[in-house]
């Protein structure tokens, strides 16, 4: 296992510091704060760790609400709002320094079979043969400002390989369309909610870029402003994040310096596994108010 998703599954290791309180690391990407999906996947988890019996998250709705420290741990606050026959709902909030830097609902559910039905997978190149992310950012790294040259040279525990990659240094007006194929670098233990976890955690990953597209904006353009301010995920089938994984994106509008983003996760056969909603700050300050 490589040390990068060693280091992964250690975060999602939560210290259990009281009852329905946990406190988690940090996973340093090299960001100046700490990574959205980072937050999203230990609040997901934190809330796996209060569950009564054998559930699987359906859904869940969160809000970023400060930026987190990279230099502090964060402690994860779980209400256990509702245990029912079927279903059970949790509301977490994540803090540091006594303040909320995010708030989660999520809601889980028994199994249970019932009607089914899905949109199919786009037909894109499959994952062999594109470079990724890694190699991609190896070709432009003479031109990457040295205070963001750790994040982008630092290895991550998700690979992703773009279909069609955009070069940051090059900003040119797309489609709001985006596809993505990702998977755990090296493999994950064998455990379903590790795994969804992971997948909530990877899900952060070039959702919000997809809405800067029309626009021919992209993070390394000066003045540029960018944060997430909220997420959204609902859990359709099992997943494995040790496969490929199509993450098919769309940004169907954007106004008032935010962009709405949405994404379709599929497996490496075709089966929708999750969705996803995000709406982000994307503003461009002008020249002489960076």
């Amino acid at each position: 296992m490589s040390k990068s998703v060693q280091g992964l599954i250690e975060a999602f290791d939560l210290e259990k510091i009281e009852e329905n309180l946990y406190r988690g690391g940090i996973f340093d990407i090299g960001t100046r704060n700490v990574f959205g999906g980072q937050v999203l996947a230990q609040a997901l988890m934190s809330a796996y760790r209060t569950l009564l019996d054998e559930r699987h998250c359906h859904s869940l709705h969160a809000y970023f609400l400060r930026p987190g420290n990279v230099n502090l741990p964060i402690v994860f606050d779980v209400d256990r709002i509702r245990d029912g026959k079927s279903f059970t709902t949790r509301r977490v909030v994540a803090i540091q320094q006594g303040k909320a830097i995010f708030n989660m609902s999520a809601s889980f559910q028994k199994a249970e079979v019932g009607f089914e039905h899905q949109v199919d997978m786009p037909n894109v190149p499959g994952p062999e043969g594109l470079a990724n992310e890694q190699e991609l950012k190896g070709q432009i790294i003479d031109r990457i400002p040295e205070e963001f040259r750790g994040m982008f040279t630092k290895p991550r525990p998700i690979e992703i390989r773009p279909v069609d990659p955009a070069n940051p240094f090059a900003a040119e007006k797309r489609k709001p369309v985006k596809y993505t194929w990702f998977k755990a670098s090296t493999p994950l233990p064998n455990d379903p909610a590790l795994h969804q976890v992971a997948v909530a955690y990877a899900s952060d990953f070039d959702l919000m870029g997809t809405s800067m597209l029309p626009h021919g904006v992209t993070y390394m353009q000066p003045g540029f402003q960018g944060a997430s301010l909220d997420h959204a995920m609902w859990f359709h089938q099992p997943m494995n994040i040790n496969d490929w994984l199509l993450y098919a994106m769309d940004s169907p509008a954007s106004s008032e310096a935010r962009g709405l983003s949405r994404g379709s996760i599929y497996s490496r056969d075709g089966v929708l596994v999750a969705s996803t909603t995000q709406e982000g700050l994307i503003r461009l300050h002008p020249p002489e108010n960076p």
